[in-house]
């Protein structure tokens, strides 16, 4: 991965936001900007250098993994070491994340600083340049794709009529671990019969029964990236009226995948799903957003949701997952993710969406 290139390009938009500074902590955002794997960094941007700083733990770690910073390893607070650096600045304008940063540790930043030292709260500026992946970005996630897809593979010989939801989310999860992943995008859901009415019904105890819907959503991850995928079985004999769910929420999910193209707002994707739901008569029953962006997190911007003004654009990942959830009866979701291309979209996720019944 190029950290160089991104180091700039984040360098240039604190140029550009008028600050002399930047401090960064978030763990996703040290990975994606400089390598830092642990669970304790501190990236400082000030003046036309970079410093990384961690504590004693990481000290090998960060000299194998850091690229473009000076490192130091800190005896005390990694803040502590990082305001004595701020405060041989005469003043200075250092932005932060407000996104990640408690009051209590916004109240502490605040007292360690001088008067002419000013930190001002950031929104969302490593996300934006997070939002669009770079081609070993793309290949990375690929690969976590498939790996998810083939684990529900293996997961989806383990749905019957008695085993237990934890079964068949343990035995996804086991098989995720053997091939490699370096763990899950998140617990994993199973909900069958009329627990799949739950949008995040998480696996439980409880036996699958005779006949329903079985929801399954994982997601596995990969060097650093995540999957998310949703498939939906059904146990039993389909009524024509669970049919007919079935197939409303499939041509929904089509739907938002056809209107995925550069240019098109977040909103309108959403609208695309939605509306084919409005006209089955099952929009009610959809109760959360479209989709989402992934990548080194799973829920990252965009939101694909009602009235996002959020432009699509190439390199963008993002889920197209619209469910129905009819309480007491039971639930279907059905989720890919594609990235946006040049042309439109490509869809990553190569599970069949066809209805299978077990």
């Amino acid at each position: 991965m190029d950290h160089l290139s991104r180091l700039k390009t984040f360098e240039q938009t604190v140029d550009q936001q008028g600050l002399d500074g930047f401090a960064l902590t978030h763990p996703a955002n040290l990975r994606y900007l400089c390598g830092y794997t642990g669970s304790n960094g501190l990236l400082l941007f000030l003046a036309g250098r970079r410093v990384f700083f961690t504590d004693g733990r990481y000290t090998r770690q960060a000299s194998e993994e850091v690229k473009g910073a000076r490192i130091v390893i800190a005896k005390g607070p990694l803040l502590n070491d990082a305001v004595k650096l701020i405060g041989k600045l005469r003043a200075a304008t250092v932005g932060f994340e407000a996104d990640y940063t408690t009051v209590a540790a916004a109240a502490q930043m605040r007292k360690l600083v001088s008067r002419q030292t000013k930190w001002r709260p950031t929104t969302g500026l490593v996300m934006q340049q997070r939002m669009l992946k770079d081609g070993h970005e793309l290949r990375t996630i690929a690969d976590a794709v498939e790996l998810g897809a083939a684990v529900y593979e293996e997961a989806l010989k383990a749905i019957w009529s008695g085993v237990r939801e934890s079964e068949v989310a343990g035995r996804l999860e086991y098989a995720a671990r053997q091939a490699g992943a370096d763990g899950m995008s998140f617990e994993t859901i199973v909900a069958a019969g009329k627990r799949s009415a739950l949008p995040h019904g998480r696996a439980t105890s409880q036996p699958i029964p005779r006949r329903g819907f079985v929801v399954v959503d994982s997601g596995v991850i990969l060097r650093g990236y995540c999957s998310d995928m949703t498939r939906t079985v059904h146990v039993g004999r389909v009524s024509r009226e669970a049919r007919q769910w079935y197939k409303a929420v499939l041509e929904a999910q089509l739907a938002g995948i056809a209107a995925v193209a550069p240019g098109k707002t977040a909103g309108e994707v959403d609208q695309a799903a939605r509306v084919v739901l409005e006209k089955a008569r099952l929009d009610r029953y959809f109760t959360h957003s479209t989709g989402h962006g992934v990548g080194l997190e799973i829920h990252e911007p965009p939101r694909i949701a009602k009235a996002q003004a959020e432009r699509l654009e190439p390199g963008m990942v993002i889920t197209i997952e619209p469910g129905v959830y009819v309480p007491g009866k039971g639930g279907i979701r059905i989720e890919d993710m594609v990235v946006v291309t040049a042309s439109g979209c490509r869809v990553l996720t190569p599970v069949t969406k066809e209805l299978i019944e077990i």
